[in-house]
């Protein structure tokens, strides 16, 4: 260590002197894509990193004889006294100082000619007295990655050793970054976009009741729709987020799953705004904190590419660990943005909680959803992101949704939806290994684009005797109470443009009022109204509907009797996820010809219904889907291979009404646009204008970059990594 240490001396009294090396830029990052690295980087660095590499590897070729007089690294003469530090590593092979310090920057801590792993790690000190990794007052910081941009000596480069090695783990996770001072323009700009709140609307089932019936289980549609958000003002008009990305980097994760992982979280640091804030979690046998909870400036996103970029594959799977990390990050944190959510992804099964996993596979006779075993493990988890049982009480503040992915056919899709579902998060399947980014840019899509919190939706019957009989609301908590006199539908966050629609089933009296004066009644049947929290201003907003009315004639015209083609639709969604529901527990069951008939019943009702007799658009997304899970059950096999995944997927989607990746996105299905009619895009739905924009973004980054070329060119440098 002694004589490391004599060498960097000597180094950095050269530097101070103002030698040649002070003058000259250091060479390129290497930027090659192997299971340690992958290229993070834009569009403009893409042709000299690509001319690196190729000089790289023909650098390396097994043809070429290294001398004790030659960089392996940048070729160059290593001779005493021209100007270059010169650094001698414990396997005795010799580099120039800068040309390693910056490999190592990169997370590459092998000798790049004999592949032995260092024990002494080269890096680069300031060379200035001041140290930035002390705070004013002398007190050591957490980790390197807290120093802010203005504490660094001038042209000071920041080099540092894998993230994972730098810093030790704190205490308490409230070193979160401090929040983006809001200022005065964005106020104003808020203020003139106030107006353009959150609408609402609804239609009853039929036009018309005949006076002297009593009916029950009569449908009302009840929907809100969130604004949109306009596209130069993505930063302002929605609510900033502090978003935990918690990664399985066990063994199984090695290889090109690693690689496409690192490209899709790079790809969320690069979308991410000044104002959101990220934090890294990795975990296998145990969990680490890779990054602290950082606002992704320009040096927010360098550090957090750093962390990604020195990620590597092994050991077991602990995901309740790694949720645990996770939701210390938010609980922990001194400032909070508005929208805190987590993201988990994971391509196993949790090998060290085995005991409460072996009941999610399934046992003779016996769902994998039976609700005991489900809560035992559920039980493993934090309050703040998995309330159960006696945590479900009002005095507990709202969980951390997370929203898992399962990565190809081994991930343990019963616990991974069963974790969504428990937090109020969705669940994705991802079926192919080059979807990953796209999974990630529909979830991020929504989660950048949050319009309006903590949404209420109340209704109450308009006249006497009407009361509210049932309102089936998926995943989204609703309480009917006063005897039927009112009820209330709990929301949450809204997506810009992200559309949610009730149906509110009623009991209706015989019509005892006044006759209008066209000898026709009519009786009130609904008044609703529903509350939010702006995302920019913090302000409650409320919103009236329209009461909601019908005609009581004494005979029903042949109008009268034609149902609403809007609740129609809504009915067949949700008889459509009761059928999936069904269907997907027969299978668990082992009765595959059960399940198959339950669907293939349930897709002839839906072709019969008055919306898709009429063509209706998302009518053809369900027969599709139905058509799809079908297929998917055809065997046993296939059914745990990735007809499990696929319906948890689809039912997660369902219940919550927004969209969720599912399959591998080139099946026939398709998706729902405004006007009803259809486009195809994958089997996904629900999806919003700006989760179909920030895949779109996705997919051209892909066009230019496909993940097989990532591919060929991490196998191509994986022997050359330095």
């Amino acid at each position: 260590m002694s004589a490391t240490w004599s060498k960097l001396k000597k180094t950095l009294s050269f530097k101070s002197s103002g030698g040649p090396s002070s003058q000259n830029p250091p060479p390129s990052s290497p930027n090659q894509v192997d299971s340690g690295s992958v290229v993070c980087r834009s569009p403009s660095s893409v042709t000299s990193s690509n001319s690196f590499s190729s000089r790289l590897s023909r650098s390396l070729s097994s043809n070429h004889r290294y001398s004790k007089k030659t960089c392996a690294i940048c070729l160059g003469n290593i001779k005493a006294g021209q100007g270059q530090a010169i650094f001698t590593a414990e396997c005795s092979h010799t580099f120039h100082f800068r040309c390693i310090a910056n490999s190592v920057r990169h997370g590459n801590y092998l000798c790049p000619i004999c592949r032995s792993k260092w024990k002494e790690i080269p890096f680069q000190l300031p060379n200035v007295s001041s140290d930035p990794y002390r705070n004013a007052a002398g007190q050591a910081r957490v980790s390197p990655y807290h120093v802010p941009l203005q504490d660094y000596p001038p042209n000071y480069t920041r080099v540092l050793q894998p993230p994972l090695t730098t810093f030790s783990d704190p205490l308490l996770y409230s070193d979160d970054e401090p929040l983006l001072a809001v200022s005065a323009d964005l106020s104003l700009l808020n203020s003139r976009a106030f107006p353009n709140n959150v609408t609402v609307k609804a239609f009853p089932e039929f036009p018309a009741v005949a006076a002297s019936e009593s009916v029950s289980g009569f449908a009302v549609l009840v929907g809100v729709r969130a604004p949109p958000i306009l596209e130069d003002a993505r930063y302002v008009e929605r609510a900033p987020i502090d978003l935990v990305t918690v990664l399985d980097v066990s063994g199984s994760m090695s290889g090109s799953k690693l690689v496409l992982l690192k490209r899709a979280v790079c790809f969320v640091i690069e979308n991410l705004g000044p104002s959101d804030r990220l934090s890294i979690v990795s975990f296998s046998a145990s969990a680490r904190r890779i990054l602290p909870l950082r606002r992704m400036t320009d040096t927010g996103r360098e550090d957090a590419r750093l962390a990604v970029n020195s990620l590597s594959a092994d050991g077991g799977t602990n995901i309740v660990e790694g949720l645990k990390k996770g939701a210390r990050v938010l609980e922990e944190r001194r400032e909070r943005n508005p929208v805190a959510s987590i993201i988990l992804l994971s391509d196993g099964k949790d090998t060290y909680n085995s005991d409460n996993m072996s009941h999610y596979r399934r046992p003779q006779n016996q769902t994998s959803s039976d609700p005991t075993h489900v809560l035992e493990y559920l039980n493993l988890l934090p309050v703040s992101i998995c309330r159960t049982g006696e945590t479900q009480n009002e005095g507990h503040p709202p969980t951390f949704p997370i929203h898992t992915f399962g990565f190809g056919s081994d991930h343990d899709s019963s616990a991974m939806h069963a974790i969504s579902n428990a937090s109020g998060g969705t669940f994705s399947f991802i079926e192919s290994v080059g979807m990953v980014q796209d999974a990630f840019a529909r979830c991020i899509g929504g989660l950048l684009s949050v319009v309006a919190q903590e949404l209420r939706l109340t209704v109450r019957p308009a006249s006497p005797g009407v009361e509210i009989e049932a309102i089936p609301s998926g995943r989204h908590a609703n309480e009917i109470s006063e005897g039927g006199s009112q009820g209330v539908i709990t929301i949450g966050d809204l997506y810009a443009d992200e559309e949610k629609e009730f149906l509110v089933y009623l009991s209706i009296p015989a019509f005892a009022g006044v006759e209008g004066e066209d000898g026709v009644g009519q009786t009130s049947l609904l008044q609703f109204k529903c509350s939010h929290r702006d995302a920019v201003s913090k302000e409650m907003v409320h919103v009236e509907g329209e009461r909601v009315e019908i005609r009581r004639p004494t005979i029903l015209s042949p109008t009268d009797v034609i149902v609403s083609v809007e609740v129609d639709r809504q009915r067949n969604r949700l008889w459509v996820a009761e059928a999936i529901t069904e269907a997907q527990q027969m299978a668990e069951m082992g009765n595959l010809e059960g399940a198959q008939a339950v669907l293939t019943n349930r897709r002839a009702t839906l072709l019969s219904s008055a919306s898709a007799q009429a063509g209706d658009g998302l009518c053809s997304w369900l027969q599709t889907e139905l058509t799809e899970i079908r297929e998917r059950m055809a065997t046993m096999e296939m059914y745990e291979h990735t007809g499990r995944a696929y319906v948890l997927s689809g039912l997660s989607s369902h219940s919550w009404q927004r969209a969720t990746t599912r399959g591998d996105s080139n099946g026939h299905s398709e998706v729902l646009r405004e006007g009803g009619s259809t486009s195809h895009s994958g089997a996904i739905g629900y999806d919003t204008p700006s989760m179909v924009s920030m895949v779109s973004k996705s997919q051209n980054l892909s066009a230019l970059n496909p993940p097989e070329q990532v591919l060929r060119l991490n196998k191509s440098t994986s022997l050359t990594r330095i």
